[in-house]
């Protein structure tokens, strides 16, 4: 297939170099002022890998014109801004896959319903799961998920992404597996205020309390709560709650530890929108409201998750 991916950060030019090395012919586009992409062009690398001469490198937009497939890999907040100036090019009959994971803040829309306001004659997949690209360059294999209204568009994308070392399975719940996805980094961002605290023994309770929030505002958004507890969510959290390369549960700690982050942590953005969704849908987010108290109100960590885990003595799934 012929792949043009948009975004050039750690999870744009793995895509690239993951779907080159498979086989497909596979353009890299970052705009012009982007130093990731001025990197590449220089030197065809980053400080976690080196793409080969097979993948082109582009500041032009217009090359996913030409593809079959168009991933975007970008800030979650942009994607808006990015998706009007693709709908100028009025194209018909891609696909696009957003290889991204968050809710937009200021209106609650999940990426794919953004993403179907601008492309309405073209197909909309998402692709969610766990993985660290510093692992997958290091050939360490894991599991990821790929979802689409369309039945045809998901087969197609699952087997032809597929690999020895992504395992794709097919998703069957696109609301549950995009709030689950973007959810899983705000609890990401938990763990980290846990272990900056010295108290991740308790992450154990911070993953079943987790995703039993997340499951009930999936299940109020109309999806299947039990998605809380597939790849897109608890199976991400190995890679979230406890990974050194995970930014959100960097950043969660840094947060306690009163160090400066400069690296994107989606659940800073996404707990606001989270919220924006309780509210709505009149669903009880704890653990969303304590993260919230703490990164935006500055609130005392230790005393909020004090709070947090004394809430309730009550059975344990209520």
């Amino acid at each position: 297939m012929t792949v043009s991916v948009i975004g050039c950060g750690r999870w744009g030019s793995l895509i690239a170099w993951y779907l080159d090395s498979i086989g497909h012919t596979v353009t890299l586009y970052g705009r012009p002022n982007s130093q990731n992409m001025k990197a590449f062009i220089s030197t065809r690398s980053n400080s976690l890998i080196s793409l080969p001469m097979s993948v082109n490198l582009t500041y032009d937009l217009n090359c996913v014109v030409n593809s079959d497939v168009v991933v975007i890999s970008v800030n979650s907040q942009n994607l808006r801004e990015l998706l009007k100036e693709i709908a100028e090019l009025n194209l018909k009959d891609k696909i696009f896959v957003l290889c991204m994971k968050g809710i937009e803040v200021k209106t609650g829309l999940r990426l794919s319903q953004i993403a179907e306001e601008y492309l309405e004659n073209n197909k909309i997949a998402v692709w969610l799961g766990p993985g660290h690209v510093q692992e997958f360059y290091a050939g360490i294999p894991n599991c990821m998920v790929i979802d689409c209204k369309d039945e045809d568009t998901k087969n197609l994308l699952v087997n032809e992404f597929s690999s020895n070392l992504i395992r794709f399975y097919i998703g069957e719940d696109l609301i549950g597996n995009e709030i689950g996805a973007a959810a899983k980094n705000v609890i990401g961002i938990a763990a980290g205020i846990l272990d900056g605290l010295g108290l991740s023994s308790l992450k154990g309770a911070l993953m079943a309390r987790g995703a039993r929030e997340i499951g009930r505002l999936i299940k109020a958004e109309g999806g299947n709560e039990l998605s809380a507890y597939g790849l897109c969510h608890l199976g991400d959290y190995e890679a979230t709650v406890f990974s050194k390369y995970s930014h959100n549960r960097q950043f969660g700690e840094s947060v306690v530890k009163g160090e400066n982050f400069t690296l994107l942590a989606e659940g800073y953005y996404t707990v606001k929108a989270l919220l924006f969704l309780g509210e709505k849908d009149k669903v009880d987010l704890p653990i969303c409201e304590a993260v919230y108290k703490i990164v935006y109100e500055h609130a005392n960590p230790r005393k909020v998750f004090d709070r947090l885990f004394r809430r309730s003595t009550k059975a344990e799934f209520i």
